[in-house]
């Protein structure tokens, strides 16, 4: 997990965006414990609170459960749940954007898909598994 201090991007939503990749990418599964915010913290060298307020963000989110007692959870369809809003939110956003910029630039549609297509198949997936106890 890597947070940007220089990024416009509060410090907290970078933690929430960083743990919700590591659910897409299976690094984090469903029914299982996610990371403390003492360990967010530490390896990331923030306040605890700013943890904190990622991983609430999460929780409002419905991606992670909080139990009293127990460890913070990943919500059962957490993966489904990021994956939808992802789309909505943040690719609707990109391709708004990429339109946008494509026809300031005055591109050809055929050449803006063209290109698109070339990274697309281009860019590999990295996807690792982690498996966890549910006990």
């Amino acid at each position: 997990m890597k947070i940007d201090a220089n990024s416009l991007k509060p410090i907290y939503v970078q933690i929430a965006d960083a743990i919700e990749d590591d659910i897409i990418d299976d690094k984090l599964s469903e029914g299982c414990s996610c990371y403390s915010q003492l360990i967010i913290a530490k390896e990331l060298k923030v306040n605890p609170a700013t943890a904190a307020k990622g991983i609430n963000l999460l929780v409002s989110r419905g991606v992670l459960e909080k139990q009293r007692g127990q460890a913070m959870t990943v919500a059962i369809n957490a993966k489904e749940k990021v994956i939808m809003r992802r789309k909505e939110e943040v690719f609707g956003k990109m391709v708004e954007e990429l339109v946008t910029t494509a026809k300031q630039l005055d591109l050809p549609e055929d050449y803006v898909l063209r290109t698109i297509q070339s990274y697309y198949e281009e860019t590999p997936s990295h996807i690792h598994s982690k498996e966890c106890s549910k006990e």
